[in-house]
């Protein structure tokens, strides 16, 4: 190997290092009113969603942050595995305690996905764009993926708290996937060339999370939302209710459900589980 080579070798490797999670460098990022936000950083845990939600029932306060360097387990929707390697991405769950009606619940994913849309194209200068409900594309592949999970109050008309988990994979992840995901899945650095500062993107997500959260009673996140979603205008198949079903996907109403339109005319409105683009 030439000195030429083994230069180029080592600024490959430095350009593809990914900074250390720092809580005191997220808060330098956070708008001046967030800037009592607790934030405990984790160097690995089976999941940021897990150790959040253990938090919450023992009282952790409105807006504690728990991020990790790697899961072991994380999770995904549907319960899937996201998978979580060491340095590779921002892995971290946001503890909330919404005083808004139940009926408002299930617009916590959506929101949120605006609110990590936005925070990637500030730090990227890319378009990302949502696939309904809660994963995050830039040009066609997956880079990451939302899952929330709460508990209602005693009275059931409120959350207790609930609990957003954030997966995005920011550097290369492409020896850590299996064949099939590979086809799907990506990374910012993969398709942008890009590497942002992790704790700065941690930051940026929850200063959008602070704007869009609460702009889920009137609803005026949904213009955002339906910006970026994609699967309207496309064929579709989709899983609810323990049934598949085919149509076009023709728009998202003002719960953030996606509405899909069968071949007999009729349309309806999905408000859970998982549509995906129909295979030619």
């Amino acid at each position: 190997m030439s000195l030429n080579d083994e230069n180029s070798e080592k600024m490959s490797a430095a350009a593809t290092e990914i900074a250390a999670l720092s809580a005191e460098a997220i808060l330098s990022g956070l708008s001046a009113d967030n800037q009592d936000r607790k934030i405990i950083v984790l160097d690995e845990t089976d999941s940021t969603n897990n150790e959040a939600k253990k938090l919450a029932a023992e009282g952790a306060p409105h807006g504690t942050v728990v991020i990790a360097d790697s899961q072991t387990s994380g999770k995904g929707r549907l319960d899937r595995r996201f998978v979580s390697p060491a340095g590779k991405g921002l892995y971290m769950s946001v503890i909330i305690r919404p005083e808004f009606d139940i009926k408002f619940a299930p617009m916590i994913t959506s929101a949120a996905a605006v609110a990590a849309s936005i925070a990637v194209e500030e730090l990227c200068g890319c378009e990302v764009q949502i696939k309904w409900v809660n994963d995050l594309y830039i040009n066609g592949k997956k880079i990451s993926g939302i899952l929330t999970e709460s508990a209602v109050n005693s009275g059931g008309k409120s959350l207790e708290y609930a609990v957003i988990g954030i997966g995005i994979n920011i550097c290369s992840i492409t020896e850590h996937l299996d064949e099939e995901l590979k086809l799907r899945a990506s990374s910012i650095e993969d398709e942008t060339g890009n590497i942002p500062d992790r704790n700065a993107l941690c930051a940026a997500v929850l200063n959008e999370l602070d704007t869009w959260l609460g702009k889920i009673e009137d609803r005026s996140y949904i213009t955002e939302y339906r910006q970026r979603e994609f699967l309207t205008g496309k064929r579709i198949t989709a899983e609810s209710g323990g049934k598949i079903i085919s149509g076009t996907a023709v728009g998202i109403d003002r719960n953030a459900n996606l509405m899909v339109e069968l071949s007999n005319g009729e349309i309806i409105n999905l408000n859970s589980g998982e549509a995906n683009l129909l295979k030619k």
